[in-house]
């Protein structure tokens, strides 16, 4: 019989991912350049060093306080004699207040890396104060820090599920910053490099932080050791292959050839392919043998602590050498910023050059992370209805079909000639648009994702939130029974589109990475949305009555059809700023193509509305056929009872009618 090991934190364990994070780090920069003195506006070496040392801890804590959230918000069960939330939220904020420091002190070094000034140095603090929100980079941090300062005021007091759920989402979004920022924001391909980093951060960190958690937590969580292990086993398995691709991407656009493997960033790049390899087959092991293991005996830990602390060394390892080359250049200056014009200034892209014939079919542009979003929506879809199927459950095929094809026309229009020309002209631009936001949602909607994977996916019932339970406190939620309001989703869908085109959105989406990212959400949330209330089938709020919805959804589309005539018949050009700085001589005038776009808005939506009018109307048949079978079922359950009582209180107004007329005719005779 084993004994029950000690309740307790094991905090030297964060040292596994400290120490070789630092040695790395450290040694990395050294050999490869990244903290040699500048030729110009060399700031000294303390700040240098500073910089890429906060850097390592700033990773680090990061680590460590995603980690932490993930574990009590997925992982962890909690029963009436335990308090792992409570300890768990407050790691969280000792990691997430470090990390908001290390982010303080990282402004600091960044300003004077790039300033060429030392701290001490007159007027130094004046021109920080005046310059830190104006430049690209320490903007970036100074967001990230803002971003921290709320996670760990969320993490200061008692929280539930909920908060560090949302305090988890949070530390994802702090990272994004980092990602616009470095070698990978000025790469030529720099919407993929920025999108890479992004992918690479995240997996990284919740993997890394997600096992350092586990570890410090790992005498607190028996007797459900092994339950955790095998959840966060599954998250670790999605944040290997994102790893890995989103590495490879990176790579990719940040050299010229193999023949730059040679080079100080390449031997660093040679490090963390090595310590991935390495720590892909430590995984496997996780998985093969060590679950089990757990779930046979969970007191009997010292073998998986083992494989763990050494998993965690190469993860510092591999975080190190990220830190050394993200400050150094890649080798080949020629990948970076390739092409002159005024297009790649302004959007990161090339010149696509004049609109070719047969554009629909031979214009297109990986952009890997819609191909990459289509291509985990597809794969988990199909992937719960095969589990439906194992069990003997059915799925309709036709709502397999559709999601498919919703995905692919979505990817087609962020990849093909639509999202190419799409950065660069209106017109595109708006084919893009209605595409997004009108028909993807008609062919997602009505395949049911989220009914799907309320049958797909196993219930937890120890206080952790899984899959099921995040969607159903979704659709249950109080925010969702305000949007998902017909009139609430309409004004979202048409003021939002107006807000946008007739505000600096429309430049900032065209101009900025961030900006097109976040319009292709909104896009696609709010066509989604929209469809939803409409013509959707899934669990949610109750649905209004359909001849209300008819009106809901023809009022809207008269509003859409206003707005298209609106920008047909403007004068003033849309993102003047944008569109007046391309000078690209192929290019049509740029107000006809205004024209042109909005003509396109008007037009377009005449095919989806129809669309959805007559599934409203469908569905509103199929209600009042469901609604008489179900009469028809009580009728013959109770022989026509309902009938019958109406029939007896006609014959009883009938009587009471009769007898009243009586009493006129008697009172008439007197």
């Amino acid at each position: 019989m084993t004994s029950s090991p000690p309740q307790g934190l094991d905090r030297r364990l964060g040292l596994a991912v400290l120490l070789p994070a630092l040695v790395v780090g450290i040694v990395g920069a050294a050999l490869s350049g990244a903290v040699v003195a500048y030729v110009i506006g060399d700031p000294g070496p303390v700040m240098r060093w500073t910089a890429l040392i906060s850097r390592i801890l700033r990773d680090v804590a990061a680590t460590a306080t995603i980690g932490f959230l993930l574990v009590g918000a997925f992982l962890a069960p909690e029963t009436r004699r335990t308090s792992r939330r409570a300890q768990l939220t407050r790691l969280a904020a000792a990691s997430g207040s470090l990390w908001l420091v290390t982010l303080v002190v990282s402004v600091v070094a960044e300003f004077a890396d790039i300033s060429g000034l030392a701290p001490t140095q007159p007027n130094f603090w004046t021109q920080f104060f005046g310059l830190t929100w104006e430049l690209s980079t320490t903007r970036m941090t100074v967001l990230a820090a803002i971003f921290v300062a709320i996670l760990v005021v969320i993490c200061s007091a008692p929280r539930g599920t909920t908060g560090l759920a949302w305090a988890f989402v949070l530390g994802w979004l702090a990272l994004m910053p980092q990602a616009l920022a470095g070698h990978a924001s000025v790469a030529g391909d720099h919407m993929s490099a920025v999108n890479g980093l992004a992918v690479h951060l995240v997996a990284v960190t919740t993997w890394a932080g997600g096992l350092l958690a586990i570890l410090v937590m790992r005498r607190s969580l028996h007797p459900h050791l092994a339950v955790v292990v095998r959840r966060f086993s599954t998250i670790a398995v999605w944040s290997y292959a994102a790893l890995a691709l989103s590495g490879l991407l990176i790579a990719w656009i940040g050299m010229a050839g193999l023949g730059d493997l040679r080079s100080g960033y390449g031997a660093l790049l040679l490090i963390k392919v090595g310590a991935l390899v390495v720590l892909g087959y430590v995984g496997w092991l996780h998985r093969r043998g060590m679950i089990a293991r757990l779930e046979k005996d969970d007191g009997d830990s010292a073998a998986f602590v083992r494989l763990a602390v050494g998993e965690l060394l190469l993860m510092g390892v591999a975080l190190g050498a990220a830190v050394a080359l993200a400050r150094t250049p890649p080798p080949s200056s020629d990948v970076l910023s390739p092409d002159p014009t005024s297009v790649h200034e302004l959007t990161g892209y090339p010149d696509p050059g004049p609109v070719p014939d047969r554009a629909w079919i031979s214009v297109w542009h990986n952009d890997w992370l819609w191909i990459a979003v289509a291509a985990v929506a597809v794969f988990v879809y199909l992937r719960w209805v095969h589990r439906l199927h194992k069990r003997g459950d059915r799925w309709p095929l036709w709502q397999s079909l559709i999601w498919v094809l919703g995905w692919a026309i979505f990817v087609y229009s962020m990849c093909g000639v639509t999202g190419v020309y799409g950065r660069i002209m209106f017109s595109w631009h708006m084919i893009m648009h209605m595409t997004v936001a009108m028909l993807v949602p008609l062919l997602l909607v009505p395949a049911a994702p989220i009914t799907l994977a309320l049958r797909a996916l196993p219930a937890r019932h120890d206080k952790t939130m899984g899959p099921r339970e995040f969607i159903l406190q979704l659709v249950h939620s109080r925010y969702l029974r305000v949007v998902a309001n017909p009139v609430v989703a309409a004004v979202i869908f048409f003021f939002s589109l107006a807000t946008f085109y007739f505000t600096p959105l429309f430049y900032y989406a065209l101009a900025t990475h961030t900006g097109h990212v976040l319009m292709t959400v909104h896009f696609l949330a709010s066509g989604y949305l929209f469809a939803w209330v409409l013509v959707g089938t899934d669990p949610g709020p109750r649905r209004w009555p359909p001849l209300v919805l008819l009106v809901v959804l023809f009022a809207t589309i008269s509003f859409h059809a206003f707005l298209g005539v609106v920008i047909t018949d403007s004068h003033a050009l849309l993102a003047p700023e944008f569109f007046t700085r391309l000078g690209l001589g192929w290019l049509p005038d740029p107000l006809e193509d205004q024209h042109k776009a909005g003509a396109i808005a008007w037009g377009i939506g005449e095919a989806p509305t129809l669309a959805l009018a007559i599934m409203v109307t469908i569905q509103w048949l199929r209600q009042d056929r469901r609604e008489t079978e179900r009469w028809d079922r009580q009728a013959e359950r109770d022989h026509d009872a309902e009938l019958a009582a109406y029939n007896a209180r006609l014959a009883k107004i009938a009587e009471h009618d009769r007898e009243l007329a009586a009493g006129d005719k008697t009172h008439q005779r007197h």
